[in-house]
Parts: C-alpha cells; sequence; structure tokens
C-alpha cells in the first residue's frame, strides 16, 4: 500500500489568498505556556515542569476555505436539487455531507498542457477520459490536474491554472460523479479571468459558473490539491473526509490517495 498526500500545508502569511483569506497563526512554545500549565494541578509549579516546559500550543485565525479544504452545496447558493426538485431544497452545510460520499475510486484528469485561464468544456473531459480509456462511475471523485498548485505560496497562485466550466461539470454529475477536485484555487476559471470574460460579454452566467451548477445538482468540490502529477490515471481510492463544521460552508480536509502496490 502506497499513501499520496495530496493535501496543502496551512501556513500563515503566505499571498495564495485574497488578504482577508490569508491564516493567522499565534504559536506558543514550551516556555511561553509554562506559567499557565501548572495551574491546572493544583500545587504544582514552574520548577515541577521538566526543564520549565509547558506544553506547546497554537491558536489560528483561519477562513474555512483556507487550505485544502472541501465545498460544501451551501457555499454554491441557498438551494439545491433545482433540477431534480420543484424550487429545490435547502442546500447541504459541510456538516451534513454524506461520508460516504468523500471516499471512492479516484480518476486523474490531466489538464496541464491548458493555458491560465482556460475553460475546460465537457468536449475537453471526454476527450481526456477517452485517452486514457475510461468510462466515468457512480461515486468516481475525478481531480482536475492544471499544475497551478506549483505556484502555491505566490500571488500567481489565484490566477494559476484552467477552470472547469458549468457544462463540465454538470456532465460529470450526471455521470454519478458526487466529488470532484482541482490543484487550482478555485473549481471554476480563476476569477480574475472570468471577470475579464464577463467584461467582454456582459454575460453573467459566466460569473462562478461551476461553482453555480450545484444550484441545479447537488455535488461537492475540493480546491487547493497538490501532488496530483504523483496519481496514476485510475485505480486508487482518495480520501477526503471534512471537518464537520456547524452550518460551514466547506471543511478543511486531509485529502489522501491510497494505491494497492
Amino acid at each position: 500500500m502506497r499513501i499520496i498526500d495530496l493535501t496543502m500545508v496551512v501556513e500563515e502569511d503566505l499571498p495564495s489568498d485574497p488578504p482577508m483569506q490569508i491564516p493567522r497563526i499565534r504559536r506558543l512554545n514550551h516556555k511561553d505556556t509554562a506559567r499557565d500549565m501548572p495551574t491546572h494541578f493544583p500545587g504544582a509549579t514552574v520548577d515541577d515542569m521538566p526543564e520549565g516546559n509547558g506544553w506547546a500550543i497554537d491558536y489560528l485565525q483561519i477562513c474555512t476555505h483556507s487550505g485544502t479544504h472541501l465545498d460544501a452545496p451551501w457555499h454554491f447558493y441557498p438551494t439545491m436539487n433545482e433540477d431534480i426538485l420543484d424550487g429545490g431544497e435547502k442546500a447541504w452545510t459541510i456538516d451534513q455531507v454524506p461520508l460516504d460520499w468523500c471516499i471512492g475510486p479516484g480518476v486523474k484528469l490531466d489538464f496541464r498542457d491548458r493555458p491560465d485561464g482556460y475553460k475546460i468544456t465537457k468536449a475537453d473531459v471526454q476527450e481526456s477520459l477517452a485517452k486514457i480509456n475510461y468510462t466515468l462511475r457512480p461515486k468516481d471523485i475525478v481531480l482536475v490536474n492544471t499544475g497551478a498548485d506549483k505556484r502555491w505560496g505566490t500571488l500567481d497562485y489565484l490566477k494559476a491554472g484552467a477552470g472547469m466550466s458549468a457544462e463540465a461539470t454538470l456532465w460529470m454529475i450526471e455521470q454519478g460523479v458526487k466529488v470532484v477536485g482541482t490543484d487550482g484555487w478555485s473549481w471554476d476559471v480563476p476569477l480574475p479571468y472570468e471577470g475579464e470574460e464577463f467584461q467582454r460579454s456582459g454575460d453573467p452566467s459566466i460569473l462562478w459558473e461551476a461553482h453555480r451548477v450545484g444550484r441545479r445538482r447537488a455535488y461537492c468540490h475540493i480546491e487547493k490539491l497538490t501532488n496530483l502529477e504523483c496519481l496514476p490515471d485510475f485505480g486508487y481510492m482518495v480520501y477526503a473526509l471534512p471537518i464537520p463544521i456547524k452550518g460551514g460552508s466547506a471543511g478543511w480536509s486531509r485529502v489522501i490517495a491510497i494505491l494497492d502496490e
């Protein structure tokens, strides 16, 4: 068995998010807490701590969309499944996403040859699947390798890589796929490129178009993956279990692939 870690490390002060979403971490080391720790043990003093060492502890100010995370349908729109139910139903928050959605056979689609801002179409997805001789099955987890993760830690990451179109996203969902993922900042085309397209066309339907598919059909996607180039095209299991934040629009996830060898 071989495990490939597909998860970004959470770090502070990296410009890989808009300023309000950049994690802040306050770290207290063993000496910082040496005076506090004995208060939890009546009668103990700092001198009772080995070499005056307390415990290390960290405090985070962090967005649910910082680092590798799974987006819930609630992130996309207040309702979901409008194609199936008249008017839809209240969209699930991250603590309501079925865990069996988050474990499944992985399928990698390699779009590293596409330029930044390229919008991946349904035909592109079908061509990529034909190239690897694979037919999507219900509960497959589709991972889109754009190469964007190689620019993690830089401002360039926010506009790196190709992104998915609404039609490609909907088509995969129609094949029974419930969870998809990308190594980019967004499942959509990077927002600066979507903004430019909107300025040219004036068409509001292109704004966050792939995310908004969740209004029509329930699905989840993983953002900010890494190491996808280490994966074979298929033949492995993906585990993407989110932290169940009550009412949350997303949950941080430790995403791994397990290969039988």
